[in-house]
């Protein structure tokens, strides 16, 4: 989803499907078409000899939601030098409480449990979770401990990882969702590859190409 269209209706979202590309498509990805260099290299957290992939993504995206299936497969067949790191982007201020349910979640160990009835809930049965007052009730209602939830949603250290994702996307000159981004250095998505299932393809040549320049 454009973040310049980002409020607008869009239409379902194509089929998505993981195959993979043989070597000798593989070399048919072109920078600048199928996927972007940074001209400065965006921050990664995973340590030496590991290649950190970034999913760009925000709750209420109906691309997202579809493209969410897919990458969770994707994600299984990963070999054990590649990390996945999602990251909730803000484009304006409506976005935070959405960031930081990601993020509260997470810190309480509840995101693989609550993750996917969040895109459920709001592009299965149209539930609004857009303001705290809207997701603590709701959030409750899976499980989750209100009290504690309330004070992690509020608290510094998820207000100071809701900035820094703000950040690393700003990093990686995101401009719409889902995003993949690839070891700091590059980013593809569905315009750019042509398809979603396309830019998981161009995201395991970006592995390989982050693999052969270390």
């Amino acid at each position: 989803m454009d973040r310049r269209q980002f409020s607008a209706a869009l239409g379902t979202a194509a089929a998505l499907g993981f195959t993979g590309l043989p070597a000798h498509a593989q070399r048919a990805f072109a920078d600048g078409k199928d996927f972007r260099t940074l001209d400065k290299r965006a921050p990664v957290e995973t340590p030496p000899g590991k290649v950190e992939v970034v999913e760009f993504f925000w709750y209420a995206c109906p691309h997202c939601n579809a493209f969410e299936p897919q990458l969770v497969a994707w994600a299984k067949k990963l070999p054990q030098d590649v990390v996945l790191k999602r990251v909730p982007v803000q484009f304006n201020e409506s976005f935070e409480p959405q960031q930081r349910l990601f993020y509260t979640l997470e810190a309480m160990g509840k995101l693989e449990d609550v993750h996917n009835k969040v895109f459920q809930a709001i592009h299965g049965e149209k539930i609004k979770l857009e303001r705290f007052e809207q997701i603590a009730p709701w959030v409750e209602k899976q499980g989750v401990d209100k009290a504690k939830f309330t004070e992690m949603f509020n608290s510094f250290s998820i207000a100071t990882k809701a900035r820094k994702a703000a950040q690393l996307a700003n990093d990686y000159r995101i401009e719409g969702v889902p995003t993949l981004g690839v070891a700091g250095r590059w980013w593809t998505d569905g315009s750019a590859a042509g398809s979603m299932q396309r830019a998981l393809q161009v995201t395991d040549f970006l592995i390989a190409e982050a693999r052969r320049s270390k």
